[in-house]
């Protein structure tokens, strides 16, 4: 039987602004995409109320919300279980965020500039200390803030809402395979990081394409071992 509510030491805060069933949602979210709620999990309602200090109700309705949008799966007489993504689904993710993030790294490397620059180089430092740190969750945390910062030089709206759908579902991927990625992933960012500065926009693309599809290969390696 799969483990049931959160694990130790994993109580989200609920400190933030907005409805009650919307601050439990985004808790719940995060502690799933950040894998701190393992696919299979079993989340039981009256257990994840006592651990955050609400009533059930904003609970199941969080929980109905995560089922809509395929964070969770409710099982008749069984209950709500964190989603299992399959291979299929990975595949399809990834492949959609690859090609969504060359374009944005082929417009941020038309249009860099140097703070925007400057903002990328100090992210890969960060990370690559994680790495050395053996620091996974803010490996984790940098790669994602280093992927939206690119998303940002783009400067095109309609791509950034669209990448902001794919986000969070991308980084429940990376996350199993971060540690393998490592150091490798932080020095491709560098060789990113470099094309955007040289605004050698094919490169750039060409170089995000490379990336994303290493991270997609990393991730069904892993779901294969």
């Amino acid at each position: 039987m799969p483990p049931t509510g959160l694990p130790h030491g994993a109580v989200p805060g609920l400190e933030r602004p907005g409805p009650l069933r919307d601050r439990v949602y985004e808790a719940l979210l995060e502690l799933i995409a950040t894998r701190a709620l393992q696919p299979g999990r079993h989340l039981v309602e009256s257990e994840l109320a006592g651990r955050l200090g609400i009533s059930r109700q904003p609970v199941r309705e969080a929980l109905q919300r995560l089922n809509t949008e395929g964070w969770v799966d409710l099982r008749p007489a069984q209950g709500a279980f964190v989603h299992e993504p399959t291979e299929r689904e990975a595949d399809q993710l990834l492949t959609v965020r690859t090609l969504l993030e060359a374009e944005a790294a082929r417009l941020a490397a038309a249009d860099a500039d140097g703070d925007g620059v400057a903002v990328l180089e100090e992210l890969c430092a960060e990370g690559e200390q994680a790495v050395a740190a053996d620091d996974v969750e803010a490996a984790v945390r940098l790669n994602a803030r280093f992927h939206a910062k690119i998303m940002e030089l783009a400067g095109n709206a309609v791509l950034a809402d669209l990448a902001a759908q794919v986000d969070r579902r991308a980084r429940w991927y990376y996350t199993p395979v971060a540690r393998q990625r490592g150091r490798q992933s932080w020095a491709e960012h560098r060789e990113l990081t470099a094309a955007i500065a040289g605004r050698d926009e094919q490169r750039a693309a060409a170089l995000m394409r490379e990336h994303t599809e290493h991270t997609r290969r990393s991730y069904h390696a892993h779901a294969q071992s």
